[in-house]
């Protein structure tokens, strides 16, 4: 996103519209002029601030990116769709409707890292540092995530060099994995933590099982570690692949 000075009159309204905090006050030379500018370097190009109709005088402008830096917008704003995949947004199909879709069969969990938030966003060098992480395990990685589609290299975790220093707002890295390596993962992701320049929250699914219990959080009960129960699950449209008792 650009602000066009010789249009803006320095209100500021735009400014608490900016999920990255990049537009800034800026003096002019002579300095009997105000105006605001966007960081370009820290903005992920959501078109937020430009969608809210906040501009008196329409000085916000969203310019046309070649590659690689036009990958912002495709991850960042809902309303973009990826080219490879026809998916908008960080992700795919959500996976907390697998009752519904049946993405993940028994015996295996789909989990995912969920890169980045407004205020803080997450830099592709940073995403590619948890993908390298994780072949090591040789999990599987969702084939239709678009950040999957930037890997040059899935059995390394290795991204396309040319996309490292860009900036998005978040992104899901998707994988699929058998029950019995869910606490591996974890492990990884929680020693990643400590490396990375952003903030990250992990995702959870497995099929429900004939009884209605959830294997995913039995293995969480059993190994010690924090989650929240169905804190993010719905059923979505369609008919249910469970059997009796409640979906979860």
């Amino acid at each position: 996103m650009q602000i066009d000075a010789s249009k803006c009159v320095g209100c500021g309204q735009c400014r608490p519209y900016c999920t990255m905090g990049s537009i800034k006050f800026i003096r002019s030379a002579k300095g009997n002029k105000v105006h605001c500018s966007v960081n370009e370097d820290e903005c992920v190009d959501c078109g937020i601030c430009q969608r809210a109709g906040i501009c008196s005088t329409e000085a916000l402008f969203q310019p046309l990116h070649g590659w690689p830096r036009s990958i912002r917008g495709t991850f960042s704003n809902p309303l973009a769709e990826h080219k490879e995949t026809r998916v908008p947004g960080r992700g795919t199909e959500e996976m907390k409707t697998n009752d519904i879709t049946g993405r993940y069969q028994h015996g295996y969990a789909g989990m995912a890292a969920e890169m980045g938030r407004p205020g803080t966003g997450a830099r592709m060098r940073d995403i590619e540092k948890v993908f390298k992480a994780l072949a090591k395990l040789g999990v599987e990685f969702e084939v239709n995530n678009p950040l999957t589609g930037l890997l040059i290299n899935k059995q390394t975790g290795e991204m396309n060099p040319e996309v490292l220093d860009e900036k998005v707002l978040s992104a899901i890295i998707e994988m699929l994995i058998p029950l019995d390596r869910v606490v591996a993962v974890l492990e990884i992701l929680e020693n990643m933590a400590e490396e990375l320049d952003t903030v990250f929250s992990v995702d959870l699914v497995s099929r429900v099982s004939e009884d209605s219990s959830v294997p995913t959080a039995k293995i969480m009960e059993k190994s010690g570690k924090w989650f929240s129960y169905n804190g993010k699950t719905n059923v979505g449209l369609g008919r249910l692949h469970v059997k009796g008792g409640i979906s979860r």
